[in-house]
């Protein structure tokens, strides 16, 4: 890389070739190295069907920050890549390719579908990966994963046959949720509940032998065809009499019995419930318990099967309006009212989804949470920001056991067979020869495949290597940090703690670092629907990456949702810019002699106050990364370049560096010092502009990558100067901002006496006032004597300015008392107004406080004017 900087940063013209160079250097990659410690950071796999979004872009940043951070401190850093199968979404995305050329999965049949699944992967699969390289991602590409390959597949099996084998694996008939658009069972963390306007149908079922009835509400009328009992509380003393009698079911020619369980609320609406134990999960619980036979009336895609005798082949909403419709006409439907309640859909496609009994696989899920929950509130695994661990505590002590079957065929297939001709489960590692338990040759295996999370729960350990105990196994786990959503905490991190925990006998990682959303400008969530997603690859290319990653760590807080506009990406790119034309400056003005960073033996006061901020710097932006509070430690460092190099540090030298010989040299020492620990402190940040500068610079080593991390150094701790010179800088200021006011142009110079006990300080600051007050001659003294002169007073000391030599006091009054009349007038047209009771009573409350507010401001200001005319005349 050459050492020389372009007149202008173009992110085009570097990061692309500065991100081969790192290719090129293996600086990703990870060995495992027993004289360092292990740091690793496995990413959540995206899925195989994405593109880069403003999500992954945020997740991906506050990743690559804490990794090349730690890379820097010398550890051996492990950012394990992978992608995810994403089995419905896969699935979905290849069906719906295949139906525009007209064939259907079973056109292809199994075999012939995963293959082209397979091709599918190929094409797209590394679509995301190559977008995560131009947001400067440093993953270990060499050791890059896929859900579905060869070694997570075995410890997908694995771990299937072990918790089969302990008892915690089974299948059987239970209520589970049903997606009718993507075909298959779903678990309670992929259904989404919100509230929709619905309603309740009262209806009546004529109870048998009488001319009385019960009557109940239901949401879902269509379901009533499924019916198998209706239910009452045993205590309900208005229907004890009722139970064991039976109820004819409308629009059938079936009759029902009338069951007493505690399930029934007595006091929330009639006390009479209908119970259709096929779909839905209570109603479910209360068949068991009554022995209550199970009618499903829904086929796969939600429309009504046989069972619903003449309304088969319906949709389940067609269904409700025709059924709602024969109540009415029949005299069953009593009323209808409106009614808000929660409905559940599928976090994929959004369609509602149905429950249903279905035999299907399941987790037994108490004796695997246990251990998770003790693990964190032991604090093995702790949350950032901690109140993230009540959600998941919440979540795994109300668990339900997890169905982990899916009919699909991209996936994980369940490693089980079925006895053709004894009935017989096998649950293998390989497909068995022979039946055990008959010795038939006749075994089909079961065609479901596993959910997708049941892979990516294995992730920290599978990527490594097991079920082999390999040596990276052994270095890097358990890993260090988790960076993820407070939406998937369930889906993931839950399932991750407890299979580490089962698996390996440890937790997966030690700490799980929870960032918020990415909203826009107004604070919506982005959506397709609202249309207001922001394409980060656009963002980069307009604005360049470095840009993007600084704002969003830029006020980045844990946990928190974070807003994202345009105008937040250009001040990054300002910044960015910033940095750059400071690095030119230094370059610009510097020296062969200076071949590395180092500090001159001779420092002067304001180097001084420079190193010290620095220093503590160091010690701030370690201290805050170390706390995950990224947001506070990229604006400190803002702030440090932007206020205190770039239009302090830079600005005091440039008279020393005019000068030449060591007072020169010794600026350039301390201005290639201080930018080599501010690109250093930056580079996790923005990677791609620092290495380009710290190529550029005197510097030691190949990569800014693998330099050591800047630290704490008490011999730079320069408080009395850092002390003295925030003397010289707060009087500088008071005369900028006192010249600002008499609108005295920068150009114009003026002698500037200083009153001050301490003399020495004031004096070493002489050649800064003049240079950065404009100062044509500063004396500084305990006590000066000068009529007519204007005061600047600071904490430290008193600066008197002759006034002639500031203004031109004609013309000064002349313009004084112009604005006086005008501010005159502004009051008088105020007060008139707040003496006018017809408008002070009618006005808005608003507008009269407003008129208020500008008639103490122009007091305020009026007061300011007669005062500087008073001066004018001394």
């Amino acid at each position: 890389m050459a050492k020389e900087l372009s007149k202008v940063y173009d992110p085009k013209q570097v990061e692309d070739k500065t991100y081969a160079f790192w290719l090129d250097g293996g600086y990703f990659h990870a060995e495992v190295d027993h004289d360092k410690k292990p740091y690793t950071i496995v990413i959540p796999p995206p899925n195989i069907t994405g593109v880069l979004h403003m999500g992954h872009a945020l997740d991906e940043t506050l990743q690559d920050i804490l990794i090349r951070y730690r890379r820097m401190q010398g550890y051996s850093t492990l950012w394990m890549p992978g992608t995810d199968h994403a089995s419905i979404a896969t699935e979905a995305k290849i069906v719906e390719a295949m139906k525009k050329e007209g064939i259907t999965k079973e056109d292809l049949g199994r075999e012939g579908f995963l293959e082209r699944a397979w091709e599918w992967k190929k094409q797209y699969g590394g679509t995301i990966v190559e977008q995560l390289k131009k947001l400067g991602s440093s993953c270990d590409w060499e050791r890059e994963r896929f859900t579905l390959d060869e070694g997570c597949s075995e410890a997908v099996k694995t771990v299937f046959v072990k918790l089969y084998e302990k008892g915690l694996i089974y299948q059987g008939e239970r209520i589970i949720n049903w997606c009718p658009h993507c075909l298959t069972s779903i678990s309670d963390a992929e259904v989404e509940y919100e509230e929709q306007a619905g309603h309740f149908w009262h209806l009546r079922y004529p109870i048998v032998g009488t001319d009385d009835y019960v009557e109940l509400a239901t949401t879902r009328p269509e379901t009533m065809l499924g019916d198998t009992a209706v239910a009452v509380h045993p205590d309900d003393e208005r229907y004890q009499h009722l139970v064991g009698k039976m109820v004819k079911l409308p629009l059938t020619d079936r009759e029902i019995p009338i069951v007493a369980d505690s399930y029934v609320e007595m006091d929330f609406g009639t006390g009479v419930v209908k119970i259709t134990p096929a779909h839905d999960p209570n109603d479910f619980e209360v068949g068991l318990r009554h022995s209550l036979p199970v009618i499903n009336i829904m086929n796969d895609d939600a429309t009504m099967n046989e069972n619903a005798g003449e309304y088969a082949g319906l949709d389940r909403y067609e269904a409700r309006k025709r059924i709602v419709k024969a109540l009415d006409e029949q005299g069953f439907l009593v009323r209808v009212e409106d009614h808000a309640h929660n409905v559940g859909s599928c976090y994929r496609c959004h369609t509602t989804v149905e429950p249903r009994v279905s035999k299907q696989w399941f987790v037994k899920m108490e004796p695997l949470a246990k251990p998770a929950i003790e693990a964190v509130k032991e604090g093995k695994t702790k949350f950032v920001p901690e109140r993230f661990d009540k959600i998941y505590y919440h979540w795994m002590e109300n668990i339900k056991d997890w169905c982990i079957s899916r009919q699909l065929w991209w996936g994980h297939r369940i490693p089980a067979w079925y006895c053709d001709d004894c009935g017989e489960t096998v649950v293998a590692m390989e497909a068995p020869k022979v039946c055990p338990k008959c010795g038939s040759a006749h075994l089909t295996q079961d065609p479901d495949t596993l959910d997708t999370w049941f892979s990516s729960a294995l992730w920290p350990f599978s990527t490594l290597g097991w079920p082999e105990e390999t040596e990276e196994l052994k270095y890097f786990y358990p890993t260090d940090t988790l960076v993820t959503g407070y939406d998937i905490i369930f889906f993931w991190v839950a399932r991750m703690i407890f299979s580490g925990l089962e698996h390996m006998g440890e937790v997966p990682f030690k700490t799980v670092l929870i960032h918020g959303l990415i909203r826009d400008a107004q604070g919506r969530k982005m959506s397709k629907s609202l249309g207001n997603g922001i394409d980060p690859l656009k963002v980069i290319d307009e604005y360049g990456a470095d840009a993007l990653r600084f704002t969003l760590a830029t006020g980045n807080s844990p946990g928190n949702d974070m807003r994202f506009s345009d105008e937040k990406v250009s001040a990054s790119r300002n910044f960015a810019n910033k940095l750059w034309n400071a690095s030119r400056f230094i370059l610009m003005n510097l020296s062969d002699e200076i071949t590395k960073p180092e500090l001159p033996k001779e420092l002067g006061i304001e180097d001084k106050w420079v190193l010290s901020i620095y220093n503590h710097l160091v010690k701030e932006v370690t201290d805050n990364l170390d706390k995950f509070e990224l947001g506070i430690a990229v604006q400190k460092l803002y702030d440090f370049v932007w206020d205190i190099f770039c239009d302090w540090y830079i600005e005091l030298t440039k008279t020393r560096l005019q000068a030449g010989g060591e007072t020169a040299l010794g600026a350039q020492k301390v201005l290639v010092y201080v930018m080599n620990g501010i690109l250093k402190l930056l580079h996790p940040f923005m990677p791609f502009i620092t290495e380009e500068i710290w190529q550029a610079l005197p510097h030691e080593g190949e990569s800014i990558m693998v330099a050591p991390w800047p630290v704490y150094e008490e011999s730079l701790n320069f408080e009395k100067e850092e002390q003295d010179f925030q003397k010289i800088m707060d009087m500088i200021r008071a005369i900028r901002n006192c010249r600002a006011q008499m609108n005295v142009p920068p150009k114009k110079k003026a002698r500037v006496f200083i009153e001050t006990k301490f003399v020495d300080i004031f004096t070493q600051g002489k050649l800064f006032m003049e240079r950065l007050a404009s100062a044509s001659d500063v004396e500084v003294a305990e006590s000066f004597q000068v009529e007519g002169a204007v005061q600047v007073i600071t904490d430290a000391a008193r600066a008197l300015i002759p006034m002639d030599e500031l203004v031109d006091k004609e013309k000064e009054k002349a313009r004084l008392s112009k604005e006086k009349a005008s501010c005159e007038k502004e009051i008088a047209m105020n007060e008139q107004k707040l003496q006018n009771q017809n408008f002070v009573s009618k006005a808005p409350e608003q507008v009269v406080n407003q008129i208020r507010q500008k008639l103490e401001k122009s007091k305020e200001r009026l007061a300011k004017i007669e005062e500087s005319l008073q001066a004018l005349e001394k």
